[in-house]
């Protein structure tokens, strides 16, 4: 998952907080479960007030009692979503027609008695775009948007993990899920479609998927609706972009050219890592409505993600966060889908166990994410250098001291969950200090690269890694110093000196301005939400914020209007938003309220700065250091 840039900095302080031939047999459900898919519906032609009907018809039971869940938790958003409460009007049906005794145990698990007699199961699902609230899906309250669910006339976001459940005795069920839809409807899936039939309203298509295990229901999501979709070829994979801009703003096709681009850069630089022939791109443009989704960011699955960003962007801004949050989302085909412990293999929806390591499946991802845009030329080295500082300020806001492994394998907890938001600071900085050791030590040949690809020979996608034992069989496949850097500053709580790797590499931190952006110096924002006011005022950090400086902004000035736009904590993140992707040479206009008195900045846009650490090359660096430096970027 990557959350962008700005939902993370901004909602870290807003949140403080009916088959009748069926036959019983003697074999266990599991072993019928392999003869027997579960016929599941879902009938988008069907929705009222927003709520889909899902039919669920699971074969002959041999026991007394089942329970149905949906999920509390889903691969790769390490927070609870709750999926359960969403769901309205669950009934079990008995091959009569009649309701059987249902027990909703917890939000999201129904035990079903005489379950003997089941027929079908059948529900409602209401969509979390809708009930997205304050915070816009970051914290507890409702998914993260990317991972969540949309229901409205002209778009479905069918993350399938919000409609579809599980049996726990039927863990290893096959499905087949049908899909009902108007016949006009665009529609875009990975999974494997065995049938499409008209119905006989002469109005509705149904179309039949396939999916193995209830794992691949979850990994695998759709989108139907009035999509602009565009496919290309990198390599040997497919890649499917589904977009969907409700006013037409962005286009599939002026969209594909930047993700072509960077994605045969990124096979470029994998190299022979090839763990999918498809890739799926679904892109949710929101418009910024009470209703829309407001977490933006993206949801990896293993073979496709999907992105939720502002409709509103420039289009430079929209290729900007495309190419940060997509080429993350695409490296994990190397972690987790070809490199992952048992906990993600074997994974819980209901109560989940946590790898320790974090630090891999989303600090390397996003390291990966990072460098390779300087490895295949799409960045300078003065800009990935930023970025790199840009972490480090990021990650010095955190808890520097705790164990990376200890707060992975505890991440839902509350002492541990406010330090997730790490994994793509931190996270991301060890797996740059990795490289650069292993750079050392093998004369620039080897990196954290082909340690992954090691790895994914080793293990691949259906081999899952015992999560204990990862530390000791890196250190095997590298060297002794980079167990005793992971288990000093991974497993231990050694802080990183992160100047001892730069002065291998032959780079040295100097003070200098440094160009910021327009909410934040060097990554930390410049306002002091008030939950008491409920407004958003300048903090004490816009004096050195050159732009809002110089226009004669001053800590406490609370912002009322945008461009015209009223700003309040509930518009607050689509704004802001807006305000992080501001050029230089935009005319803006900016109402601020200064003790009662209306203060105006209505101007063009200049480049902002700070002060702060820039990462340079020493000139007094030894060719050793260079070599590495060169191996370290472009190896």
């Amino acid at each position: 998952m990557k959350k962008h840039l700005f939902s993370v900095a901004f909602a870290g302080i807003l949140l403080v907080g009916c088959n009748a031939t069926k036959t019983a047999g003697e074999k266990s459900n599991n072993d019928l479960a392999s003869l027997n898919p579960i016929e599941t519906s879902l009938n988008l032609s069907k929705v009222v007030d927003d709520k889909a009907p899902v039919t669920i018809n699971p074969g002959r039971f041999t026991t007394e009692t089942v329970t149905y869940r949906l999920p509390r938790v889903v691969q790769g958003t390490y927070s609870v979503s709750d999926f359960g409460k969403y769901v309205d009007d669950f009934k079990a049906i008995d091959y009569k027609g009649n309701e059987l005794p249902v027990v909703k145990t917890d939000t999201n698990t129904w035990t079903i008695s005489n379950a003997t007699n089941l027929d079908m199961i059948i529900y409602n699902v209401n969509d979390t775009f809708d009930m997205e609230t304050q915070g816009g899906g970051i914290g507890k309250e409702v998914p993260f948007s990317p991972a969540g669910t949309n229901i409205e006339t002209t778009n479905y976001v069918l993350n399938l993990h919000g409609f579809v459940g599980y049996f726990d005795s039927l863990k290893t069920a096959q499905y087949n899920l049908n899909v009902t839809a108007p016949k006009t409807m665009l529609k875009t899936s990975a999974l494997q479609e065995t049938e499409t039939k008209m119905n006989e309203d002469g109005l509705t298509m149904t179309t039949t998927y396939f999916a193995p295990r209830y794992f691949d229901i979850t990994d695998n999501p759709m989108f139907y609706g009035a999509l602009d979709v565009e496919e290309f070829q990198v390599g040997d994979i497919k890649i499917v972009l589904s977009v969907y801009s409700p006013n037409n703003v962005h286009s599939a096709e002026k969209i594909k050219a930047v993700m072509q681009k960077m994605m045969e850069a990124q096979k470029t630089y994998l190299g022979d890592i090839n763990t999918t022939p498809r890739y799926d791109i679904y892109l949710y443009l929101s418009e910024g409505k009470e209703e829309s989704p407001k977490g933006f960011g993206a949801l990896e699955h293993h073979t496709s993600t999907v992105v939720v960003l502002p409709e509103s962007m420039p289009f430079d801004a929209l290729s900007a966060s495309m190419i940060d949050v997509v080429s993350h989302e695409f490296f994990h085909i190397v972690t987790p889908l070809s490199v992952h412990s048992e906990d993600v293999h074997y994974f819980d929806y209901n109560q989940p166990t946590f790898s320790k390591h974090l630090w891999m499946y989303e600090g390397v991802t996003e390291y990966f994410a990072t460098l390779f845009q300087v490895n295949q030329d799409l960045v300078e080295e003065e800009e990935f250098y930023t970025k790199i500082m840009g972490k480090i300020k990021a990650a010095s806001a955190m808890n520097d001291s705790m164990s990376f492994t200890e707060m992975s394998e505890n991440i839902l907890e509350d002492a541990y969950a406010p330090q997730y938001l790490n994994v793509y600071q931190k996270g991301a900085l060890i797996g740059m200090c990795i490289d650069i050791l292993m750079r050392e030590e093998s004369n620039g040949n080897r990196g954290i690269l082909s340690l992954m690809k090691e790895l994914s020979l080793k293990y691949g996608k259906n081999k899952p890694f015992e999560d204990d034992n990862l530390i000791a069989e890196i250190t095997t496949m590298t060297y002794p110093s980079i167990g005793e850097f992971l288990n000093t500053h991974v497993v231990g709580n050694t802080p990183i000196n992160y100047n001892d790797f730069f002065a291998k590499a032959g780079l040295v931190l100097t003070e200098s301005k440094v160009k910021t952006s327009y909410i934040q110096n060097e990554g930390t924002l410049i306002f002091a939400p008030d939950m008491a006011t409920m407004t958003i005022p300048f903090s004490e950090a816009v004096k050195d914020n050159s732009f809002w400086a110089e226009n004669g902004v001053l800590p406490g000035d609370v912002i009322k209007t945008v461009d015209g736009k009223e700003l309040n904590m509930a518009s607050a993140q689509q704004i802001l938003t807006e305000v992080y992707m501001w050029k230089p040479g935009r005319e803006v206009d900016v109402r601020l309220d200064r003790n009662g008195e209306e203060i105006v900045v209505k101007t063009t846009l200049t480049q902002s700065y700070t002060t702060g650490s820039s990462l340079v090359v020493d000139p007094n660096a030894t060719a050793k250091q260079n070599a590495l430096r060169e191996a370290w970027l472009k190896g």
